[in-house]
């Protein structure tokens, strides 16, 4: 079998930093929040280095997807998962509104360290309300009017932010090439 020559290979993310190795075993509390905040830190590192008018480039016309995008998104998607149908809070929302359903995709006005701190802080909040909860407490949805568990929020979310975190990948290759895990 012929090798291909190392520099034919994209640069790769190390492990390294806030994302450690996930578990092999673990309850299913640990295996799923441990998943979850590794997305989480996958979608920061796609982020990381670049500078802002990179961050807020979009993907190709029509989309609005940017990485300064998905980070608002991101936000949005803590604080009404958690905070709002879970937890049961009746707060503003971040980054929506039914008049302007797009605007944490479209109004990159704010800076991308902002928005940035703001996802983090959301996310703390979110991890906050978890370690407090069993995964059969339930919420309610806002959409349905039926209960929610945090087992099925968790599980929604992960698969949120992996798929968020593919089309980080997809935007930093085309920003400056660089691709990972």
């Amino acid at each position: 079998m012929n090798e291909i020559p190392e520099e034919n290979y994209s640069p790769l993310w190390s492990d390294g930093g806030e994302r450690g190795p996930l578990p092999l075993v673990g309850d299913e509390r640990e295996i799923l929040t441990a998943y979850l905040d590794w997305h989480r830190e996958t979608v920061a590192l796609k982020c990381a280095g670049l500078p802002a008018d990179a961050l807020n480039e979009r993907s190709v016309s029509p989309s609005t997807l940017s990485l300064h995008g998905l980070i608002r998104h991101l936000t949005g998607v803590e604080q009404w998962w958690f905070e709002i149908q879970f937890a049961g809070r009746d707060v503003p929302m971040i980054n929506y509104s039914d008049e302007w359903p797009e605007q944490d995709f479209e109004d990159l006005s704010g800076s991308f360290e902002d928005a940035l701190k703001l996802w983090r802080a959301q996310v703390e909040t979110s991890r906050r309300i978890t370690a407090a909860a069993s995964l059969d407490d339930t919420g309610i949805s806002k959409r349905t009017g039926e209960p929610v568990s945090l087992r099925r929020i968790l599980v929604h979310t992960l698969a949120e932010y992996a798929r968020h975190a593919g089309h980080a990948d997809l935007l930093r290759e085309r920003i400056d090439g660089r691709t990972g895990q």
